[in-house]
């Protein structure tokens, strides 16, 4: 699954591995976001494509529609969200794209939890793909979006079971484009996903676990227990 990530970089620096700025309706801001924890229940930065430009919106990240007597829902598995009664629609017509640094796992050790931060061996970006509900630039505080999870492999099922679907940037941008439509982007979901021997993984200091906690050392490595 996922629960955490990092989003710390400048907009910018993601946005160059998408799309130049021309494709791009999204004001230039030099300052990093600087997001080492970012949490379920805040508003994220979300990547979509509105009449063939992208643009970035905050978006809340969890998912309850108006019939929904539950906690928010914060993911949607790749294997039957284009098909699930709940979530056909966002995957038809609200698919988008999380971009980040990385993003943080727990497994048990022992009597405790130790969390890891995952990110590309290459150090580029991870794009995360999301589905959710449109319109994004509204800001709804309930209807917002998931991040869709695909089953671990090879070495990140010793982490945990569930990661979530990163794209290779090609497939990223077109995830997002409004012309596909649902079986198609199945396709691009499953041609263009990052495989598990592209990533890495080490411990981090168990601060990440409270939310309000912040800064870099969030992902730095430690020397485990």
């Amino acid at each position: 699954m996922c629960g955490r990530f990092a989003q710390a970089q400048t907009r910018e620096e993601y946005l160059a591995f998408l799309a130049d700025e021309a494709e791009c309706d999204i004001p230039y801001d030099p300052e990093p976001i600087g997001r080492y924890n970012v949490a379920p229940g805040t508003k994220v930065l979300l990547l979509s494509e509105r009449d063939d430009v992208l643009h970035l919106d905050p978006v809340f990240w969890g998912y309850a529609p108006g019939w929904w007597d539950k906690p928010p829902l914060i993911n949607a598995r790749l294997e039957t969200a284009a098909s699930s009664r709940m979530f056909k629609p966002l995957w038809q017509h609200g698919r988008a794209i999380i971009f980040a640094d990385g993003w943080f796992e727990w497994k048990k050790e022992g009597d405790k939890k130790q969390p890891y931060f995952i990110s590309r061996t290459d150090g580029q970006p991870v794009f995360m793909a999301a589905i959710g509900s449109r319109p994004f630039e509204r800001g709804d505080a309930a209807e917002g979006f998931l991040i869709v999870t695909a089953a671990a492999d090879k070495g990140l099922v010793d982490i945990h079971d569930r990661r979530p679907l990163v794209l290779t940037p090609q497939a990223a941008r077109d995830w997002m484009r409004e012309r596909v439509r649902g079986k198609e982007a199945e396709e691009i979901a499953r041609a263009g996903a990052i495989s598990a021997d592209r990533f890495h993984w080490h411990p981090v200091t168990r601060a990440v676990g409270h939310v309000k906690n912040q800064g870099a050392t969030l992902i730095a490595k430690i020397s485990p227990d």
